[in-house]
């Protein structure tokens, strides 16, 4: 018996280990650095982006839908580094997670494990930007938890909570929401 035979569910994020959210982002932040002539290279991007991303999230309670993250976080750029950024501009990043390339081997590695494991993703992202990842990369997952329907981002404590409580594993006092099916 090997040490995976003891599993048999696998939870996982999305963005990172099968879409890579470093090329999309840094794609939409370059084509918006370009049009505003910002020089900045696209690891300073990289780099400004992370920053504001992570006080936006923090900043308000509940969590805000992950597009709208996405367009402060731009605003916020745009200010600090005196680049110009209208409604069409943040608009544009905010919903700009469904063209995120997937990995090349995310699809196929998905599929084989989905034969042998229930699959759920635990996501900062929102249902409707992560229904468009799911539909690039090809698999059904068992359950899919977001910062919406938990009211928080990772890596705070209800995404765990949700996940333990929806593969019937017992938690703490406070119980999650249930999921919506995805649009």
């Amino acid at each position: 018996m090997s040490e995976f035979d003891r599993f048999q569910i696998l939870s996982l994020d999305c963005y990172g280990p099968l879409i890579d959210w470093e090329a999309g982002i840094r794609t939409a932040l370059r084509g918006w650095a370009d049009r505003r002539q910002v020089a900045a290279t696209d690891h300073e991007l990289l780099e400004l982006f992370a920053r504001f991303e992570t006080r936006v999230e923090r900043e308000r309670d509940p969590a805000p839908p992950y597009p709208d993250v996405l367009k402060e976080s731009l605003r916020r750029m745009g200010a600090a580094v005196e680049g110009q950024v209208d409604q069409a501009d943040a608009e544009a990043f905010g919903s700009s997670v469904g063209d995120w390339p997937a990995f090349s081997d995310s699809s196929a590695a998905l599929l084989r494990l989905q034969r042998r494991y229930r699959l759920i993703i635990v996501s900062n992202v929102d249902r409707l930007s992560i229904a468009q990842s799911i539909r690039r990369l090809g698999v059904t997952f068992d359950r899919v938890i977001t910062a919406g329907e938990v009211g928080a981002y990772k890596p705070q404590a209800p995404h765990f909570e949700a996940l333990l409580s929806q593969v019937g594993c017992e938690q703490g006092p406070a119980s999650p929401r249930r999921p919506e099916p995805l649009p």
